[in-house]
């Protein structure tokens, strides 16, 4: 006994040719709800850099990073000898392959960059942004779900689903559980802490709230995850 996989259509709307797809959708609601966010953070502390105007300009440093990085750690990471022999596809990201690991290595790289050559404090910088990036994963995994990709191991519990992809197996909706941890659960964790002015004034203790929350809830869902082809 399964539930069946909604089969939504991974493409939202088309302008012309053009074919919008949710998962790009998700990225730029990520990207747009994250600035907002951390625009209301910048505006507790209006005495404190970063403020919003650092906010502003380190958005585009933000997509840069997340894009840049996160293919490249696909391609470093997941399937380094397929784009070596086939080196034109790296830059195509529409086929998808993006990398959680190499986007946050991405992201790191541009705080410090930036935080360096504006004179923002590193740590307050990634504070702020680390309290926005569950949204950005809420979304992401909820596109992951719409494309019936990354599901989870053979299942029995009653709200297994079946994917397209999944060989005909019940299966855990990974996904879900990823978008309700990494996503929604972490995100009112650091609301909570970010409230408290001792915590949200504390120089690298929400980012450092991030990390922990994000490796242990991500190394739970390990064992309900089906492990990547690679």
């Amino acid at each position: 006994m399964s539930l069946d996989f909604p089969n939504i259509d991974p493409v939202a709307f088309s302008i012309g040719p053009l074919p919008i797809r949710w998962y790009s959708l998700a990225y730029i609601a990520g990207f747009l709800m994250g600035w907002k966010y951390c625009l209301y953070l910048a505006g507790l502390d209006k005495e404190r850099r970063p403020n919003k105007k650092d906010i502003d300009d380190f958005l585009p440093w933000a997509i840069l990073g997340v894009i840049l990085g996160g293919r490249l750690g696909y391609v470093m990471f997941y399937n380094p000898e397929l784009y070596w022999a086939n080196p034109i596809e790296i830059p195509q990201i529409w086929h998808g392959g993006m990398s959680f690991h190499g986007g946050t290595l991405g992201v790191i790289a541009a705080i410090i960059i930036f935080a360096i050559s504006n004179k923002v404090p590193i740590l307050a910088l990634a504070d702020k942004l680390c309290c926005a990036v569950p949204i950005g994963l809420f979304f992401g995994r909820i596109a992951n779900f719409i494309n019936g990709e990354l599901f989870g191991k053979v299942s029995n519990v009653p709200w297994a689903m079946t994917f397209p992809r999944g060989g005909g197996m019940p299966r855990h909706p990974s996904q879900l559980y990823e978008a309700l941890l990494e996503g929604a659960v972490l995100f009112l964790i650091l609301f909570a802490f970010s409230r408290v002015d001792f915590f949200r004034k504390s120089y690298g203790f929400l980012a450092g709230v991030f990390l922990c929350g994000y490796g242990a809830f991500r190394f739970i869902i390990e064992y309900f995850r089906e492990p990547d082809i690679q």
